[in-house]
């Protein structure tokens, strides 16, 4: 269209003056009754159907969000408590292996003896020793309860070992006479400010009376440690001699580290929240309310005062995982979705706000009302522009231009007819308007359909966009925040790691890169003479490749730890998880035994990284020599085995790929050359102390590159018998 003073040339302005020319006769009064109805009309028609459009746009959104909420949502609900329950699973079975021990004690003792035990010592506060408790009253100087303490003495130095190792955080065994033997670092807090050694009441403690009632594994509810204050969970498991309670086991397990993964991925608009079995919150982020946590003694069963809607979803979450589900806690609505825990017959729930999660719906139609009303406005104005300059012909042909009125508000009003028959349509899975030949008029009908076209592809356009970020953003957030947290505490982390163990010294690390991975070291003693020692890497990132590693992890340790050499449990292993390995994931492992006492060694090596060993004296140096094939890559895998000797003064060094592949911001390699100059660079000096050096020098080298592969390094230096 072109506009030449008043004149539009192309545009209703010059329809008009045409129809004028040759319709002069025509009747006026006619023509403006006729365009006056169908410029109303017109103006419902868009009207209506921008209302129904908007209803319709909402109500997808809303679908959509809440699909989304409810699909990632559940899966972090499920991940959460299937890490939480493999958590407690580990500290059910370390109970279960000292019931077994103190079992076979009593079965013969005859054939173990009485092995010497001690009251605790402040002096040993921070070494692990394993301590003689009582209650007021109990006559430990008794013959036979002296008998009985020395025959579970037994136990110590495997109670000392799964202590050492980080398995729990206290273990124990008691008696019915009211005394017991426990294992910790703790000596100085067995003693009140005088001096005295504290009574402990022990078959009082609800993980005694839980055990010895109910005749089974039996957790108790989070409880405060009577000698550290920290947060935690004890389990128990009672051990009976012809048919009476002989003996009753149990170990601690700090939940510091749940807490702040619940913490850390709680915000204002979700949260997660843990009940257990009695229905008591045991942890969440909420201070006050029906979900914040209480003292047990305080606590009140959510499955009997939470209120209608939370007293029934807590009880369909303990019973099962459960859809995402509308649920009022005070007088706020949250959708919630939960997955049980099933060693301890807890459960994990997720909550979203629900008026928080359909903001960005909100926003949608905020939008499109401020489109909608710029597009009416626009039309609003084009109309009234095109009524002046009709009144004004009219009045000056008058009667002559009503019939040619007539026949120009049909064709006017056709193409709008059809433009708003189309958008009568549109809902569901249709919701993209689309320009066609009726609406090419070349005036502002053309114009007014082209921007509706151009409005609805940009809204499906946001809709689309606005259900994949949220997608991605619900499920990485969750899934990556408490993967990382959980994976990063299975590791050895504590050093020195083994303090009352002058004959080596050892230091790992494993530094992640973006996402969580697959490598993994682990260090712990097989028995008081052997130590094991593992560096492995999984093929693979994200969840899954974390979740391969820790099944990877446990199997090996429980493996080696029942006294299979090397090659047997690369070869156990690799059967157990050839199957059903549908995802086609693999491991290289580094394995080895050393005994402590003469330096020999036993290693296999499953498809990973040549380790360097440094002999007194002398340089770090790679040893080079043939590998197996890598674990979970063909079922009847046969593992080689090699014998090693370490002198005293000798070091050994391992780690993965992820060292030797870090890369420069020129995409240069690091390389083993660069990493044994590292090594070389103060060989004598502490694991610790080398592992920092090779680290030091890959920082230099990448210079803030980005990394995509876990760096991992474990150093292990023998210094034998002293």
């Amino acid at each position: 269209m072109r506009k030449i003073r008043n004149w539009v040339f192309g545009g209703i302005q010059q329809k008009v003056f045409n129809l004028v020319l040759f319709v002069i006769l025509l009747m006026m009064a006619a023509y403006t009754g006729v365009i006056f109805y169908q410029a109303v009309h017109l103006q419902g028609l868009v009207a209506e159907t921008n209302t129904k459009q908007k209803e319709s746009i909402s109500a997808i959104s809303r679908e959509t969000m809440d699909a989304v909420i409810s699909r990632s949502q559940g899966q972090s609900t499920q991940m959460e408590a299937y890490i939480a329950n493999e958590l407690f699973g580990d500290l059910g079975n370390t109970v279960k292996m000292l019931g077994d021990y103190a079992e076979n004690l009593f079965a013969s003792p005859e054939s173990w003896g009485e092995h010497p035990y001690a009251l605790p010592d402040p002096a040993k506060e921070g070494k692990i020793t394993v301590q003689l408790l009582s209650e007021a009253g109990a006559d430990t100087d008794s013959p036979e309860i002296k008998a009985q303490l020395g025959l579970m003495a037994n136990m110590s130095e495997m109670m000392e070992a799964l202590y050492a190792n980080g398995t729990v955080n206290s273990c124990y065994v008691a008696l019915p006479s009211g005394v017991m033997l426990l294992a910790d670092d703790h000596s100085a807090g067995k003693f009140s400010g005088d001096g005295a050694l504290i009574p402990i009441p022990i078959r009082e403690r609800d993980w005694y009376k839980g055990a010895a009632e109910s005749g089974s594994l039996y957790y108790t509810d989070v409880v405060q440690d009577v000698f550290t204050g920290r947060i935690g969970i004890m389990c128990a498991l009672p051990v009976y001699r012809n048919g009476k309670l002989a003996a009753v086991c149990g170990a601690d397990l700090f939940l510091d580290n749940m807490q702040e993964a619940i913490d850390s991925v709680s915000d204002d608009t979700s949260f997660v929240f843990i009940v257990n079995q009695y229905g008591h919150v045991v942890f969440s982020p909420r201070t006050e309310g029906s979900l914040r946590v209480r003292e047990p003694s305080e606590a009140e069963d959510l499955r009997e005062s939470g209120g209608e809607t939370l007293s029934a979803f807590v009880g369909s979450a303990l019973s099962g995982v459960t859809e995402l589900t509308a649920v009022t806690v005070d007088g706020e609505e949250y959708l919630m979705s939960g997955a049980p825990v099933g060693s301890v017959g807890w459960t994990v729930i997720s909550a979203v706000n629900r008026a928080a999660a359909l903001r960005p719906t909100e926003r949608l139609e905020t939008q499109y009302d401020t489109i909608l009303s710029d597009a009416g406005s626009s039309m609003t104005e084009s109309l009234d522009r095109s009524k002046t300059t009709i009144l004004i012909l009219l009045g000056i042909i008058l009667v002559l231009g009503l019939t040619g009125a007539l026949v120009l508000s049909k064709r006017i009003v056709k193409p709008l007819g059809i433009m708003t028959e189309r958008m009568q349509q549109l809902g569901g899975d249709n919701l993209q308007f689309k320009m066609e030949d009726a609406y090419r008029t070349g005036d502002e009908i053309e114009f007014l359909a082209d921007s509706f076209s151009t409005l609805s592809a940009r809204t499906l356009q946001y809709m689309q966009e606005t259900q994949r970020v949220t997608a991605e953003k619900e499920r990485i957030g969750a899934e990556l925040n408490m993967a990382r947290g959980i994976q990063a505490s299975q590791l050895p982390r504590l050093f020195p790691a083994f303090p009352d163990r002058p004959e080596f010294d050892v230091y790992a690390t494993m530094t992640p890169a973006k996402e969580v991975g697959g490598d993994f070291y682990d260090f712990f003693l097989v028995d008081h003479d052997h130590i094991g020692l593992v560096m492995a890497d999984v093929s693979g990132k994200g969840v899954p490749a974390a979740l391969f590693m820790m099944i990877s992890r446990v199997l090996i340790k429980s493996r080696l730890q029942n006294g299979e050499s090397p090659a047997q449990v690369l070869s156990e292993v690799n059967n157990q998880l050839c199957e059903g390995n549908e995802a086609g994931f693999f491991v290289t492992v580094w394995l080895a035994v050393l005994q402590i006492s003469t330096g020999l060694g036993v290693a296999a090596n499953a498809g990973h990284e040549h380790p360097v060993l440094r002999r007194a004296g002398e340089d770090y140096a790679l040893q080079v020599y043939r590998h197996s094939p890598a674990v979970a890559v063909m079922e009847g895998t046969p593992f080689r085995e090699h014998e090693f000797r370490m002198n005293p003064g000798d070091s050994l060094f391992v780690y993965t790929d992820g060292v030797a592949e870090a890369t420069s911001t020129a995409q240069e390699l690091y390389g083993t050359e660069r990493m044994l100059d590292a090594l070389n660079r103060d060989p004598d000096a502490d694991p610790k102390t080398v592992t920092e050096n090779v680290m030091n020098s890959i920082l230099g080298f990448t210079a803030g590159a980005e990394q995509f592969d876990d760096i991992t390094m474990l150093c292990l230096k023998y210094i034998g018998k002293q």
